[in-house]
C-alpha cells in the first residue's frame, strides 16, 4: 500500500471507479440477457424493445468506459442481427 497522501487518494479513487465500472458492464450484460431472452421466446415487438434499451446502456457504459467503444458497437450489431432474424424465422 503506497504511503503518499496523493498516491493513498488515488487509490480511493480507483476503488470508487472501479465499482462504478462494474455496476456499468454489470447494467450491460443483464440488458444483453434481457434481449437474448426475447429472441429465444420468438417476441420480435419485446426483441425490438429490449434491443433499443440495451444499444443505450452498452453505449453509456462504453461512454464512461467500462467496456470499449468498438465491442459495445459490435454487442449492439450483433443483436439486431439476431432480432432481424428472429422475425425472418417465422
Amino acid at each position: 500500500m503506497a504511503n503518499h497522501k496523493s498516491a493513498l487518494k488515488r487509490h480511493r479513487q480507483s476503488l470508487v471507479q472501479a465499482g462504478r465500472n462494474r455496476a456499468a458492464r454489470t447494467r450491460a450484460r443483464n440488458a444483453v440477457k434481457a434481449v437474448r431472452a426475447a429472441i429465444a421466446s420468438n417476441d420480435k415487438a419485446a426483441a425490438a424493445e429490449a434491443l433499443s434499451k440495451a444499444a443505450s446502456v452498452l453505449a453509456k457504459a462504453a461512454g464512461k468506459g467500462a467496456i470499449h467503444r468498438r465491442q459495445a458497437s459490435r454487442k449492439v450489431a450483433r443483436l439486431a442481427r439476431a432480432v432481424n432474424a428472429c422475425g425472418a424465422a417465422e
